[in-house]
């Protein structure tokens, strides 16, 4: 599929490409993510002023995982509680944290008017799959459990998240459909993983290998998965699972320089065909991982504020 990136988002992988800076897949997993949130400073916008940030601290069987909760100024409150949305970050289960996506969930809570969770799950490869997805799980029902004392309507939770963080909040969402987690009320999947197989076109275009290359894929698929049979593991990709009927109400975003897009197309028209709600936005002149980049982009912006939008209309 011809892909012809926007000016500004031109501008800025030649910006990318000038800077010299070296690719992921040459660097050490802690090196990577070094680099990864010194990225951060040039790309993220003026974040809103929100009424209350705090860190929280999620109860695990390995410990405790990290969360930070984001309340907006006007909340959508309904006998005193407000919806919310759990938010887990991208980085190719590799790297990322609340940092690199604070600006992002902050943009989330004023625009969607809601709290926002966003959960540090663990990183690969010193914690390799599944544990990414215990603890996206487990937070995600201590949340559900905890609501009221977070100021949180249980009935208005959803979860979302973007790249790797959508393929968690997919696999969420599966889990919670079967018995592992609460009732949700959407999932917002931005240019999700949800098929390792990486078998689509998409994943083999040269115009997709922005920012987000072929190779780098590879690297982080590596670093994740343990081998190749959890290719097909639902839960590592959960376009695997045998049914996507009785998900909740679904946003994907999907960007045209990208190697995920062709997945996130399918998963959409699945999820279509399965009877679900589901709201399809395409960046065809964007690349992966564009949301963050508001400061530079300006269909960052947009796509930030019809998320919002699309979270208001839950209810």
């Amino acid at each position: 599929m011809p892909v012809v990136l926007d000016p500004d988002a031109a501008a800025v992988y030649k910006a990318f490409q000038e800077a010299g800076r070296p690719a992921y897949e040459t660097l050490t997993a802690p090196e990577a993510r070094a680099y990864y949130l010194q990225g951060r400073v040039a790309t993220n916008p003026e974040p809103p002023e929100l009424a209350n940030v705090a860190s929280l601290s999620i109860p695990a069987p390995h410990g405790a995982i990290p969360a930070r909760i984001y309340v907006p100024k006007q909340p959508r409150l309904q006998n005193g509680l407000a919806p919310a949305l759990v938010f887990f970050h991208g980085g190719g289960w590799v790297i990322g944290d609340l940092d690199s996506h604070d600006v992002v969930c902050r943009q989330l809570a004023d625009a969607g008017t809601l709290i926002v969770v966003a959960v540090d799950y663990r990183l690969a490869p010193e914690h390799k799959f599944p544990a990414a997805i215990d603890d996206a799980v487990a937070a995600t029902k201590w949340i559900d459990a905890n609501a009221r004392e977070l100021g949180i309507d249980a009935a208005r939770l959803s979860i979302g998240g973007d790249s790797a963080g959508g393929n968690l909040a997919a696999v969420v969402a599966l889990a919670a459909r079967d018995g592992n987690g609460p009732k949700l009320a959407g999932q917002v999947l931005i240019y999700p993983a949800v098929d390792f197989a990486m078998t689509h076109g998409s994943h083999s275009e040269p115009e997709t290998s922005v920012l987000l290359t072929h190779s780098v894929i590879r690297w982080f698929r590596d670093h994740y998965l343990n081998g190749t049979t959890d290719i097909h593991d639902w839960r590592a990709s959960p376009a695997r699972a045998e049914s996507l009927g009785g998900l909740p109400p679904t946003y994907v975003l999907t960007a045209g320089a990208d190697p995920l897009r062709d997945e996130g197309d399918e998963y959409a028209a699945r999820l279509k065909q399965s009877g679900v709600p589901v709201t399809y936005k395409h960046f065809p002149g964007q690349f992966h991982g564009f949301l963050t980049m508001g400061k530079l982009l300006q269909q960052a912006n947009v796509a930030v504020n019809e998320i919002g939008a699309w979270l208001k209309q839950l209810g």
